[in-house]
């Protein structure tokens, strides 16, 4: 009789360890809400001078969500338009050439220099002269002999650009003041174009969920100062050791309940990767077997709707 009864016992705990260990091997596998992150950053550097949202907004593509403060680009924007009015007004300039009045200023330039000339040229004679008959000194005769020269350069350089003006402005030149103009349009534009990026536009649809630097405060050029998450993108994570992968395929629908709000959820298993022993799990880890590889499996709403109100990172659990 009393062997008996240790038989019984016997049976009983195996059964009892048996039966735990059935439970906990049945257990649901547990994961985490994620949504598709999404932010926004300026593309230049700037005081925050308006923020146009708020956190928990739900903003759409072409929205403004903020203007900042760049007043170096302001400046340089000025500087531009001075100089492309400038080298516009040059090119204009070598393509037409010389005014009406330029021309008679060249040319009454020419008459007084060549008077002059005129003049340094029979002072030179005279002096010669004087200076064969020994009248006057080398040093007298050196000086009139510069004067006449000087006065010869300067008609010289004067019939020059008369005859360049009249002639017209060298093909060259004409180049050069079309480069330089289109340089100075070419920088025009380029500040311009960056003064159009005080303003942070979205670029898609977006629930806000952390604006990151107030009004008056330096943002940085990358600098992510509107991060969120893009609507309708929920999807579910699970993390699941090699011994239990055998259940899950890509393709496959799973039944998902909340834990917190006890909702149900049927999903379609979407991708299947394996995860590094670093790796974030979201599953507790003391259920794997430490020699077991661990994967992840992502999992989308088979009805979208059905998750819009799910929170992010909640759990979810998988079974």
């Amino acid at each position: 009789m009393k062997y008996f009864n240790i038989a019984i016992i016997t049976v009983f705990i195996l059964s009892a360890a048996t039966s735990c260990k059935e439970r906990k091997e049945e257990r649901a596998v547990e994961g985490k809400v994620k949504k598709e992150v999404l932010s926004f950053s300026p593309k230049i550097s700037g005081r925050i001078a308006e923020i146009y949202v708020r956190e928990g907004q739900t903003i759409h593509t072409g929205d403004t969500l903020a203007r900042l403060d760049i007043p170096e680009v302001e400046a340089k924007i000025a500087q531009a338009r001075g100089a492309a009015v400038a080298a516009r007004a040059q090119e204009q300039m070598a393509r037409n050439g010389a005014t009406s009045d330029q021309l008679k200023q060249l040319k009454a330039k020419q008459q007084g220099l060549k008077d002059q000339f005129d003049y340094a040229q029979k002072s030179f004679g005279r002096a010669e002269n004087m200076y064969r008959d020994s009248l006057m000194s080398p040093q007298n005769y050196d000086e009139v002999y510069a004067k006449y020269l000087g006065a010869r350069a300067q008609l010289d350089a004067v019939n020059a650009e008369l005859h360049d003006v009249i002639r017209g402005t060298r093909y060259e030149k004409i180049e050069m003041a079309a480069g330089q103009s289109g340089q100075a349009a070419g920088a025009l534009q380029e500040a311009n174009t960056a003064y159009k990026e005080r303003y942070i536009i979205a670029t898609n649809d977006m629930e806000i969920e952390t604006i990151s630097l107030n009004k008056g405060e330096l943002a940085v050029a990358g600098y992510a100062l509107f991060t969120g998450y893009i609507p309708h993108t929920t999807y579910f994570r699970f993390t699941i050791p090699e011994s239990r992968m055998s259940k899950y395929q890509k393709g496959m629908e799973v039944s998902m309940i909340i834990p917190y709000s006890k909702k149900k959820i049927t999903g379609k298993v979407v991708s299947i990767k394996q995860l590094a022993r670093y790796a974030d799990i979201t599953t507790a880890f003391p259920d794997y077997d430490p020699e077991d590889a661990v994967y992840e499996i992502k999992v989308v709403p088979v009805n979208s709707t059905d998750a819009v109100n799910v929170l992010v990172n909640a759990s979810v659990q998988l079974y």
